[in-house]
């Protein structure tokens, strides 16, 4: 079957094919030579885990209904039909090929509120994934027991604040953010922040929140959105990300490569912002993460994780700095979940 021409850099062709890209070079010897280094890194993370060593775990991923799926028991929220296959059966395929033994699932927009399907699988794979539920910071407050009975009730072990769902004029400091924000901390559940239209329109309310309840943990999607900084606001904006790392209960999704990156896979422009996270936060305090299924028609989900590896080598971390990062620190975060 003939296979999409994804994109062409350096010399070489990617092709998308299922849950991972394959590679076809007609690159100088010197390119060659970083491509074996790249399938090296890889090859020997797949050995580590063959022997026992710790597990990848994905910080950030997402499902949803197949069309069927959304026929039959869970619907679409209206507007947000998906453009691109994201249902469970397709995701076991691709954490099987790339060697991930569990994953964090975030909510996505594509069900908005509902959450059936996303809670449906977290009881069917009990010891495979936990659940990040989405915060409904509707005016009335009722987002705060909603909240309640996902965490309590469903399982759920994370939240999301999504600042575009704010009511607007409003900000995620308001009484309803604060409310959620603090009853997450006395839950002992993390709330993750996307800041999809820069960092440097929300830091003021992370900053507030962080510092007001600072027994609620943070967790930071994308890099915060900081691309490798072209000029002084994004230099700024980087800035600001490295600076919250004096909050403690801070830690950094070093996900969805594809969305912060100026270059093609393997991202490799990534390389110091990397360097300089792990170096102000520590890397038990930074987490791998794909961004299924978004990620795949862009590197391939298996391609993602061998990206990842590649980065952390290419910035002189430690194999026990790259283990953190791929696995550990989520594995701490959310203890008894997966077992070493």
């Amino acid at each position: 079957m003939a296979l999409p021409v994804r994109s062409v850099i350096s010399g070489s062709i990617f092709l998308s094919d299922c849950c991972h890209a394959r590679l076809y070079s007609f690159a100088a010897p010197s390119v060659l030579y970083r491509r074996t280094q790249y399938k090296a890194t890889a090859t020997k993370m797949a050995s580590a885990n063959a022997q026992g060593r710790p597990k990848t775990i994905d910080s950030h991923l997402h499902i949803w209904a197949s069309p069927q799926e959304a026929a039959d028991k869970y619907p679409y929220f209206p507007g947000q039909e998906p453009t691109l296959p994201g249902h469970l059966d397709f995701l076991l395929q691709c954490m099987e090929e790339a060697s991930v033994e569990g994953a964090l699932i975030v909510q996505p927009i594509n069900h908005k509120f509902d959450h059936s399907l996303v809670t449906s699988v977290l009881k069917k794979h009990p010891t495979k994934f936990v659940g990040c539920c989405l915060a409904n910071p509707a005016e009335n407050g009722t987002g705060v027991k909603q909240l309640e009975d996902l965490i309590l009730k469903d399982g759920y072990r994370a939240v999301r604040f999504n600042p575009y769902l704010w009511p607007s004029g409003q900000q995620m400091t308001n009484e309803v953010g604060k409310a959620m924000f603090s009853r997450a901390g006395e839950l002992g559940v993390p709330v993750g922040f996307m800041c999809m239209k820069g960092l440097n329109l929300h830091i003021s309310e992370i900053t507030e929140l962080c510092t007001e309840f600072p027994s609620t943990a943070v967790l930071l999607d994308h890099l915060a959105f900081c691309k490798p900084p072209l000029n002084d606001e994004e230099k700024l904006a980087f800035s600001e990300l490295l600076k919250l790392s004096r909050f403690p209960q801070v830690y950094v999704k070093f996900s969805a490569l594809f969305r912060v990156s100026r270059m093609s896979s393997p991202y490799l422009d990534l390389v110091p912002l990397l360097a300089e996270v792990v170096s102000n936060f520590g890397a038990n305090r930074v987490m791998w993460g794909s961004d299924f299924p978004y990620v795949v028609p862009e590197s391939g989900y298996k391609g993602a994780k061998e990206a990842a590896c590649l980065i952390a080598s290419r910035a002189s971390l430690s194999s026990s700095e790259v283990e953190w990062i791929m696995g550990k620190t989520v594995m701490q975060l959310f203890q008894g979940q997966w077992l070493p």
